[in-house]
């Protein structure tokens, strides 16, 4: 990693192995290594796995879950830009926010278990804390979300996103944290159905449930 790219790269210790990377006809990436016993290109590894693996799946300020049906779904505060087409299974054009933000007095939304939106237009500090990295986001009236550079030892750095956030994915488990910036009416109002949605469920359970304000995601104040 430097400051003008990430990047990945391998090499085989048995010498003897022979493995080649192509990309096929319907643009599947493929890594395929030699069997001699059987004289076989044999599939070690492919992408894209799952329909969450294609770029821009649900669109803008859209959650992918290979486990979920449809697919699709929009980060809470917001709504399909085109609801007819969603409603069709088609989350290209993803999803628009309800409430406008108001700069100073927005909060953010915990999204947990995600793979962190695409980062072509990101201010990246790797010394800041996640505290200092949620202030500079509320400073910056164009921050839509932040997250921490590093997730080891507790995470570390910070990376701030500017403008629409897109292609991000819900996993089972795994996955990093995302704060993602609503207006203060819609954090009080996620806040406002989690409290009947808990309150209904003790008043069908004789109270012994355990309020979770960590359902699906949380929300930070």
């Amino acid at each position: 990693m430097d400051e003008h790219e990430v990047y990945y790269m391998f090499s085989i210790e048995k010498k003897s192995l022979l493995s080649r990377l192509s990309v096929n006809s319907i643009g599947e990436l493929q890594r395929l290594t030699w069997i001699e016993s059987s004289h076989i290109w044999s599939k070690f590894w492919y992408a894209p796995k799952d329909q969450c693996d294609n770029y821009r799946e649900c669109g803008p300020y859209g959650l992918c879950d290979a486990n979920s049906s449809p697919v699709c779904k929009c980060v809470k505060g917001f709504w399909p830009k085109d609801q007819q087409a969603w409603n069709l299974r088609d989350g290209s054009d993803g999803c628009v926010r309800r409430t406008d933000l108001e700069c100073g007095s927005d909060k953010f939304l915990h999204l947990e278990n995600v793979k962190l939106p695409e980062t072509s237009r990101v201010f990246v500090n790797r010394s800041m804390g996640i505290v200092e990295c949620r202030e500079l986001c509320l400073r910056n009236c164009s921050c839509t979300g932040y997250a921490n550079l590093e997730i080891t030892n507790g995470g570390s750095g910070c990376v701030i996103w500017v403008g629409e956030l897109v292609d991000i994915r819900q996993y089972p488990e795994g996955g990093q944290d995302l704060y993602v910036r609503l207006a203060a009416s819609d954090v009080g109002m996620l806040f406002l159905l989690y409290l009947i949605m808990c309150l209904n469920e003790c008043l069908h359970s004789g109270f012994d449930f355990l309020i979770d304000f960590g359902m699906e995601n949380r929300l930070e104040n």
